[in-house]
């Protein structure tokens, strides 16, 4: 399930519960019971065809985003056993304890902190939640995984730097327009693989689909998501880095508004972006106007220009009429071509667990997690306001 699925977000409402915590437990158990065995996530079986034996075990905390199945999807295919999950919301937890019935329900949040079996803790909390659990893990001694963004202010960037630091625990974003989309994927080996020489610029365009009414309470509210390039466009200040090798970046000019809802005062439905690296340049731009005419919750596109042709991503969606998303194409000095990447693999999810093991930094360096985020902050906080558009 993506974040920006109407229909995803409509069974999380309609599955809403009146129900305290223990009660929705007892209705887990009734839901995980009728559950078909094809919806639970499998263990992959080894070169004798027997199931591997789980190489990590992990557990989740805060549930209130859909980007959670995305997380522990990566766990899972990294070798990575759900052992157990927590959250204060009923509905959330019914939901959860349906799709993964192999978890057990936690009775508090200390409960899988304080577990010591526990390597790895997984999290897609409401944003501005989601940087003061992850410094409550590592200082428990786990390594975390949460979803983007991984915070929503400045200062609680320097908070988990400084926990992080002192704990040489792990903390991983999962920057799934990157690391969960295989055209993307693709994309980096392309590019690793000198296919259009050096990279130039990368232009990232994270277009979404509001559906207001499918949205929950603290979506409306800025200190709570973060800013629309804290939050949306975080995805492409990860890809910008990655794609051009900047290991320096500034924020040249940016700008946010709220153009076209004023009956949602807290929403920002527009922003974009200017950077310069040390590596290349980059344009964002983000949104809340997919129209409801596009068969996808938006066009999501990256290009990557070099020095010897440019790729373009069509990441969800390609109107010229092939079905599904993961497209690429491919310009170069000889030829113009299509690139499937349906069978491409995801490597984050192993990567990341061979990080937990191994103490290393395979899936994605520390500082660029890090400063992924802080560009997004940065301009946020400076970004130049646009004011409403006229009637």
């Amino acid at each position: 399930m993506h974040e920006d699925d109407p229909a995803d977000r409509r069974r999380f409402l309609k599955s809403s519960l009146s129900t305290v915590a223990g009660v929705a437990s007892l209705s887990v158990a009734s839901a995980a019971a009728r559950r078909s065995a094809a919806e639970v996530p499998r263990k992959e079986p080894g070169p004798d065809g027997m199931e591997k034996a789980p190489r990590i075990r992990f557990a989740a905390v805060g549930l209130n985003h859909g980007h959670i199945h995305l997380q522990v999807e990566a766990a899972v295919r990294g070798g990575g056993e759900l052992v157990s999950f927590f959250a204060k919301e009923a509905d959330l937890v019914q939901e959860f304890g349906a799709r993964y019935p192999q978890a057990r329900l936690a009775r508090t949040e200390d409960e899988i902190l304080e577990d010591p079996k526990i390597q790895l803790v997984v999290s897609a909390g409401i944003p501005d939640e989601r940087a003061p659990l992850g410094v409550r893990v590592m200082r428990h001694g786990k390594d975390y995984m949460s979803d983007k963004p991984g915070m929503t202010t400045l200062e609680q960037l320097a908070e988990v730097r400084k926990a992080q630091a002192e704990t040489r625990r792990i903390y991983s974003i999962l920057y799934s327009e990157r690391q969960s989309n295989r055209a993307t994927v693709k994309a980096g080996d392309l590019v690793k693989a000198g296919a259009i020489g050096k990279v130039i610029q990368t232009v990232g365009l994270g277009p979404h689909r509001m559906s207001p009414k499918t949205r929950p309470e603290w979506f409306f509210e800025r200190e709570r998501y973060g800013g629309i390039l804290c939050d949306i466009a975080s995805h492409q200040f990860d890809q910008f880095l990655f794609f051009t090798g900047s290991s320096r970046a500034e924020v040249v000019a940016s700008q946010i508004g709220n153009v076209h809802h004023p009956e949602y005062p807290g929403i920002e439905d527009f922003g974009d972006v200017l950077l310069a690296g040390d590596g290349g340049s980059g344009y964002i731009r983000v949104d809340w106007f997919t129209p409801d005419g596009l068969a996808s919750w938006g066009d999501g596109r990256l290009t990557i220009l070099g020095t010897d042709g440019f790729i373009e991503v069509r990441k969800n969606v390609d109107i010229g009429g092939r079905p599904g998303g993961d497209h690429l194409f491919l310009v170069d000095q000889k030829e113009t071509r299509y690139v499937d990447c349906k069978d491409v693999p995801l490597p984050y999810g192993e990567r990341l667990v061979d990080d937990v093991l191994h103490r290393t930094e395979t899936a994605m360096p520390q500082e660029h997690c890090f400063r992924a985020m802080e560009l997004a902050l940065i301009a946020e906080k400076n970004a130049r306001r646009v004011g409403l558009a006229s009637a």
